[in-house]
């Protein structure tokens, strides 16, 4: 079966709302990706030129789920770039 839509790995469940078209032209899913990964990169040059010896831990966890969500959403667009590549 050739779904057209592929979900984007789930966070906490089982039924996915979020979807990728595998028919999306590639310069989109790379622009996509590379819009995910460069602001969460961002976050984390910012968390490294910081002093977190006060940082609160609660606002740490935050930055780290937001930059884990983009990360996984960053790799599953790049998956799907990659299964377009090989076909």
């Amino acid at each position: 079966m050739n779904k057209q839509y592929i979900p984007l790995t789930g966070i906490d469940s089982l039924i996915p709302c979020l979807l990728i078209d595998k028919n999306t032209p590639l310069d989109v899913l790379h622009a996509n990706s590379t819009a995910r990964l460069l602001a969460v990169t961002q976050v984390l040059e910012s968390l490294a030129r910081l002093d977190l010896k006060d940082a609160d831990s609660a606002d740490l966890q935050h930055l780290a789920n937001a930059s884990a969500i983009l990360l996984r959403d960053s790799c599953d667009l790049l998956d799907v770039m990659g299964w377009r590549l090989q076909a």
